[in-house]
């Protein structure tokens, strides 16, 4: 039997596709058994004991006033896919989104939250520049790097008093995330304990455990990103160089949808909305929506090496050779499905 079936089918046998929710935050000991267990776990009350102002504050008119005029880095794409596959001149690339700079005022007034405008729009803005765009790692060390959203520290905690005591160590990022019903997260994982906090709207997260990443038809793509040029203000999916490293990235770009998944798969849906907080265990795979105009936080922890745990995630990852994405037979039906995802936004 293929092994990656094998631990496949094992692993749900003894979990099920079942997610636990609690009514208050875990105290340190229980969330260690929880990073131990290494499932999602959904956490009500959680601003009642770590205190996010934010939850409360943060209205347009406070973020603008905060804000001011400073520019901030805001994500665009023409169809809300950034950081995914996309079709191109008869090719499918990993694509990267255009960075542009903006007040919050501008940012906030390109968001929608009705649906309908929303999908007649030409491009999607997106809130997404992560890797510690609030608190970085330099900042536990005492060298703390500018932020764009220095204003808006005080309203938020730079760490999680449980997290950082059951895992012994600051968080590696906090981050910021804002954007509407526009803006998709292609399926993919991190190597990190993931708390994410919704502070308005709602995010519809598809999970699946690191030992079903084998349905995802993970493939290596050419690299791209969207720039404008002088001649035209649309953007535009500029090839990058040869030497550019190809990407890894998943096929399936739609796995929230019935069918599109095999039947063997057991995916995770999970809502979370104004208030509430995920848990997402390092290695977990993650695809997310979200409701109108909606607002995020999140710490990221980096998951302990040591042990068993990185060596599993790497063994999934490479017990099987990646091909060319480009160049798989027989692959009609992926780039239709992500044909079909890119148009529809």
């Amino acid at each position: 039997m293929d092994p990656l079936r094998w631990i496949s089918d094992e692993y749900y046998e003894l979990n099920g596709s079942s997610f636990d929710v609690l009514e208050s935050p875990p105290t340190a000991l229980e969330f260690a058994r929880m990073t131990h267990i290494s499932r999602p776990v959904l956490i009500k009350g959680f601003n009642g004991v770590l205190q996010v102002p934010a939850i409360e504050r943060w209205t347009d008119e406070y973020l603008i006033k905060k804000m001011g005029s400073s520019a901030i880095s805001v994500a665009v794409t023409p169809n809300g896919r950034a950081d995914a596959v996309t079709p191109y001149d008869g090719k499918l690339y990993f694509a990267e989104p255009h960075i542009e700079q903006m007040t919050m005022g501008s940012f906030l007034s390109k968001l929608s939250p009705i649906e309908e405008v929303v999908k007649g729009r030409p491009e999607t803005y997106y809130l997404q520049s992560q890797n510690g765009n609030l608190y970085s790692s330099q900042f536990y060390e005492g060298l703390d790097a500018p932020s764009e959203y220095e204003p808006l520290r005080d309203d938020v905690p730079s760490e999680v008093p449980w997290c950082s005591e059951a895992l012994d160590r600051r968080p590696d990022a906090v981050n910021l995330w804002i954007g509407d019903s526009g803006s998709v997260s292609s399926i993919h994982s991190d190597p990190y304990e993931n708390i994410y906090t919704v502070i308005r709207g709602a995010k519809h997260f598809t999970l699946l455990p690191p030992t079903e990443g084998w349905c995802l038809k993970e493939r290596m793509y050419p690299h791209a990103a969207y720039t404008r040029s002088s001649d035209s203000p649309a953007l535009e999916l500029q090839p990058s160089s040869s030497d550019t490293p190809p990407v890894r990235w998943s096929s399936i770009a739609e796995p929230h949808l019935p069918g599109v998944l095999p039947s063997d798969a057991h995916p995770i849906h999970i809502t979370v909305e104004k208030g509430d907080t995920l848990y997402l265990p390092a290695g977990w795979w993650h695809h997310v929506r979200q409701d109108g105009v909606t607002i995020a936080l999140n710490w990221w922890y980096d998951m302990e090496m040591r042990g068993m745990n990185w060596v599993l995630l790497s063994f999934l990852r490479t017990l099987k050779d990646v091909p060319d994405g480009n160049e798989v037979e027989d692959n009609a039906d992926e780039v239709s499905s992500i044909i079909n995802a890119t148009e529809s936004e």
